[in-house]
């Protein structure tokens, strides 16, 4: 089932523009704007006219005059820009008075955080709007350039550690002066998102000793590429939920991981909190003993504070000390780099109405699951929770009888296999000892050593340095050709003209392949 907007304003001759309607944020201290002049020229490119109510990106650093320049609309009066409107596109969830501004031939597009505000759901769907929210957009493969909730979790979890560094008083890395020795901060990261693997990212970057815990054990590898250290339970329980998301863990498991925090809360200057369950409040995993039990300067920044915090003494919106711990419970962290976060945002609201059909063929397409995951309210009835896509039933297909074959049987016939070159390899070895001349054998017995090191040598190193290991054995392979000039003085049919010519051969090879690879990757290197 799909609803087309552009219908009902099409004429048979020519297509009429829709207008999407950019409103100044009312939300106390929100910064953020919904379109960027970069994602304005892009919805202008889909065909779309771009109306900005006046000062709207005033905050994030966009002047009016940036906008004008671009072709956008300045408007200078908010129920106006709500009128004029067919699609207005927003950041926070609507205020009560932007809410009556809405009518059925309306489209908004924002955070609405359908769960949380079931209130302001009935209200939109009363109106008969179509909603959509952005952060109920699905986490599949194919809607990560929608997801706006990942977008803005990368920057709260980078700001995080810029809040924490500016209220923590030191170095984050270690310095050895003239002065005297600084050791290092100690950052701890509790949960491995998207806003924890950031932080883990900038606290690394800023010289820290960095150490995650997650319940699910899948971002283990994810931490340590970033340089931190997994803390990990001896507990066969799995927290992976729906949607890359954390579950809610066995009590048993809650005790051992709170036992976690309590040894490392000792031992840690900063902890950066990030554990959010979709539609529940935020667990709490510092307690206040664990707070009062950090060092005097220590810092925690609890990036679930909207939510109810992750600390039991996280006050939200707020920067307080707790004995002697800073503790940041800022709810406005993407708000605080507001022109990264709106250009952000803005792509992701961009690739939504360019999947939608762009201004020509705008669709409401109920069959697509990305656009129905994020509609909420949809011509008055509300269509949050989405239905679970159903997955297809297996198809049973008649299997060829196949004949097991058993372990045993295997490891026989790798055995027999296996005996059956060892004798061949004795007999060729005895048959060359009986017939080859004696300065042949000494020669041939250098060769097999020479063969079994450099086998042990190459097979040990690391693939990473297989080409700088290319370039050493550059000058091996010159001894080798030197070694096989010698012994081609003699008779052309002897197998020792023979093998040295083949050293040669063999060895000129190397040397020139080695330089030719050696060159090519000094090449990538230069600018």
């Amino acid at each position: 089932m799909t609803a087309t907007l552009t219908d009902e304003k099409k004429s048979d001759d020519k297509k009429i523009s829709l207008k999407i309607g950019i409103p100044r944020e009312i939300y106390p201290n929100e910064c953020r704007v919904s379109a960027t002049p970069d994602t304005a020229t892009k919805l202008q490119k889909l065909g779309f006219t771009i109306l900005i109510e006046t000062q709207a990106g005033e905050k994030a650093s966009f002047s009016d005059r940036v906008y004008e320049e671009i072709g956008c609309k300045i408007i200078h009066n908010k129920k106006q820009l709500w009128q004029e409107a067919d699609i207005i596109l927003k950041v926070r969830p609507p205020e009560q008075e932007e809410v009556n501004l809405l009518d059925s031939k309306k489209t908004l597009i924002s955070f609405i955080y359908p769960a949380q505000n079931p209130e302001l759901l009935r209200e939109l769907s009363d109106k008969k709007a179509t909603v959509f929210a952005m952060d109920a957009v699905p986490r599949i493969s194919r809607a990560q350039k929608l997801d706006a909730l990942s977008s803005m979790a990368n920057i709260a979890g980078y700001r995080a550690v810029i809040e924490a560094a500016n209220n923590f008083g030191r170095f984050f890395t270690g310095q050895i002066t003239a002065a005297g020795k600084v050791p290092p901060a100690k950052v701890l990261v509790i949960g491995a998102g998207v806003a924890g693997l950031a932080a883990i990212g900038t606290a690394k970057s800023l010289g820290a000793i960095v150490r995650a815990f997650d319940t699910r054990l899948v971002v283990k590898e994810q931490i340590e590429s970033l340089g931190g250290e997994f803390l990990e339970l001896e507990f066969a329980e799995d927290g992976s939920g729906e949607g890359g998301y954390a579950k809610t863990m066995s009590k048993e498991f809650i005790d051992a991981e709170m036992a976690l925090f309590a040894e490392q809360a000792q031992e840690v200057d900063i902890i950066i909190t990030t554990a959010l369950i979709p539609g529940k409040p935020a667990p709490k995993l510092i307690t206040e003993a664990m707070v009062s039990s950090m060092r005097q300067g220590s810092v925690i920044v609890d990036l679930a504070a909207e939510q109810g915090g992750n600390c039991e003494v996280t006050k939200p919106n707020e920067v307080y000390k707790y004995n002697g711990v800073t503790i940041v419970g800022l709810t406005d962290l993407p708000s605080r780099m507001a022109s990264q976060s709106s250009q952000l945002y803005g792509t992701n609201l961009w690739h939504l109405l360019k999947d939608m059909g762009g201004n020509d063929n705008f669709t409401v397409n109920l069959e697509d699951e990305v656009i129905r995951g994020a509609l909420v309210t949809y011509q008055g009835d509300v269509t949050f929770p989405p239905p679970k896509i159903a997955q297809p039933s297996p198809t049973t297909t008649v299997k060829p009888e196949v004949k097991i074959v058993t372990s045993e049987s295997k490891k026989e016939k790798k055995s027999n296999s296996g005996l059956l070159w060892a004798v061949l390899a004795v007999l060729a070895l005895i048959g060359i000892g009986i017939g080859a001349p004696s300065s042949f054998l000494s020669h041939f017995t250098v060769f097999i050593l020479a063969v079994f090191v450099g086998w042990q040598v190459i097979w040990n190193v690391t693939p990473a340095l297989h080409t700088p290991l290319m370039s050493v054995t550059n000058a091996i392979s010159g001894i080798i050709i030197i070694g096989g000039m010698l012994q081609i003085s003699g008779e052309l049919t002897s197998p020792t003209t023979i093998l040295g010519a083949i050293a040669i051969l063999v060895g000129t090879i190397n040397i020139s392949g080695g330089f030719l690879v050696t060159q090519r990757m000094l090449k990538m290197f230069r600018r």
